[in-house]
């Protein structure tokens, strides 16, 4: 990324308002860059299986960015070709870079379906077959009528995709289906043996032409929207071979470096090494590791260990390729991955990711605005309420640009109060101090090597003026 201490934003969550984003994000760009915010990871902005209500990430038409007339809606979810087109010139007027979501796994809601052979396979076990091969029909052939061959004349077919989960015969999802003549990918996650099946139809990321297909839309989608990066989907599902030959396509033919950040969902750091090594260092990804322990710290309160609060986590281990979060729109509240970081605890979370030195980090759109929604797992419970953190965030985002600088001295020595100083540098001369507990009451002294400074509270917590000693430390 172009700018010293990036801010990233997700700019949408699962409960986005229909058919809006493009235009508010167009509207917003200079306030949003004004605050601090340095680049936006964009939602799916293609054509789902549900069309107009569809979040994106069940695909069915990549080429389509809300201009034809598929899945019952024009546009997708988020508005127009156009809207988004003048979305991502607006965002980067303002100085602000767009990342736009990838999503290469699978494809979903066929246009027609297929006479297919595959075997059925355990889902703990993907290795193991459980019978002979079985002849059924499957929804995996995509003739994208609507967008009549402009862009791309392929149609896809089940040669194209390596598993199937919905047998149309049976009228079923309960079972997994491998193609006859298919493999799983390699270099996925181990999990129930082979964890290459998500979701949908699988995509064959070792056909050829399906390779040529994917980066023609590369090409494609970067030539239409002129976006500056990506965030790519699922990558733990996905052959670690095939986003550096993507990637390394697409950096070659444009001489651009596209800053890229993967979703890789384990909260074990020793898999997200494997997969850095594997892809060649290829893209940062999302530190998950740091997710789920922020989300525990939150829950278990004075009982949590803060000295350990980054243990085994990408910020930490390899804070270069490590994209920083509390949330997003799969650990949301009501969704298949909720993991919330309880609403006491994400001012502290956020000073963690955003006032240090190590990784980019990304505000969470949902704590900045505040969201209400159905609750989808317990209507009777009421509407799920997500409090606004912008008065902080915005006071953190000046924070870092001003003072995150210059040399770090951590004091992570307790298990209930940590912190840690920036001295700040030759160009940026003012420094800071960060200090939080998960107890009501804590104090810590520690130095910013500045004899007899005062500082006040930005958070506005403490009212009292503090000044160092004579070694530069105060408590």
């Amino acid at each position: 990324m172009g700018s010293t201490n990036p801010v990233m934003m997700q700019v949408f969550h699962w409960y986005t308002q229909d058919g809006v984003l493009w235009e508010e994000l167009t509207r917003r760009a200079p306030d949003l860059a004004a605050a601090g915010v340095t680049s936006v990871w964009m939602p799916p902005a293609y054509k789902g299986g549900d069309g107009a209500s569809e979040i994106g990430y069940g695909v069915y038409d990549l080429f389509d960015l809300g201009e034809f007339d598929q899945k019952e809606s024009v546009r997708t979810k988020y508005g127009t070709k156009e809207q988004l087109i003048s979305c991502v010139k607006a965002l980067q007027a303002a100085g602000i870079e767009v990342l736009m979501d990838v999503v290469h796994n699978h494809m979903d809601n066929a246009d027609e379906r297929e006479e297919v052979v595959g075997q059925e396979v355990n889902w703990a076990d993907r290795d193991e077959a459980v019978s002979n091969d079985i002849t059924f029909h499957a929804f995996t052939r995509f003739t994208f009528p609507g967008r009549k061959g402009m862009y791309s004349e392929k149609i896809w077919t089940a040669a194209d995709f390596d598993a199937v989960s919905y047998n149309d015969d049976e009228e079923s999802i309960d079972k997994l289906y491998i193609l006859k003549g298919k493999t799983f990918d390699k270099g996925v996650n181990r999990e129930h043996g082979n964890y290459a099946y998500l979701m949908g139809n699988d995509i064959d990321h070792e056909s050829e032409d399906v390779q040529e297909e994917l980066i023609k839309w590369g090409k494609w989608f970067y030539e239409t929207t002129g976006c500056d990066g990506f965030r790519l989907d699922a990558v733990k599902h996905i052959t670690s071979a095939w986003f550096p030959k993507w990637l390394g396509e697409l950096r070659s033919t444009y001489k651009k470096d596209f800053f890229t950040v993967g979703e890789y969902w384990s909260s074990d750091v020793g898999d997200l090494h494997e997969y850095i090594d594997q892809s060649q260092g290829c893209c940062s990804l999302f530190d998950v590791p740091l997710h789920a322990r922020l989300h525990q710290a939150s829950t278990q309160g004075s009982s949590f260990d803060m000295g350990s609060l980054w243990e085994a986590t990408l910020m930490k281990e390899r804070p270069d390729k490590a994209v920083t979060f509390l949330d997003n729109h799969d650990t949301q509240p009501g969704q298949a991955l909720q993991s919330t970081v309880e609403a006491w605890f994400k001012p502290l979370a956020y000073a963690f990711i955003m006032l240090r030195r190590e990784g980019i980090p990304c505000i969470f759109i949902a704590d900045y605005d505040g969201a209400t929604y159905p609750n989808e797992k317990d209507p009777e419970a009421g509407d799920v309420i997500i409090s606004s953190h912008r008065t902080i965030l915005d006071a953190f985002m000046k924070v870092r640009r001003e003072y995150n600088h210059g040399d770090q001295h951590d004091y992570f020595n307790d298990s209930h109060c940590i912190g840690w100083t920036r001295t700040g540098d030759d160009t940026h001369s003012g420094s800071m101090a960060v200090v939080m507990t998960n107890e009501e009451d804590n104090r810590k002294y520690m130095k910013t090597f500045r004899p007899n400074t005062s500082y006040v509270d930005i958070t506005k917590c403490i009212e009292d003026t503090i000044t160092t000693d004579d070694d530069g430390g105060a408590e």
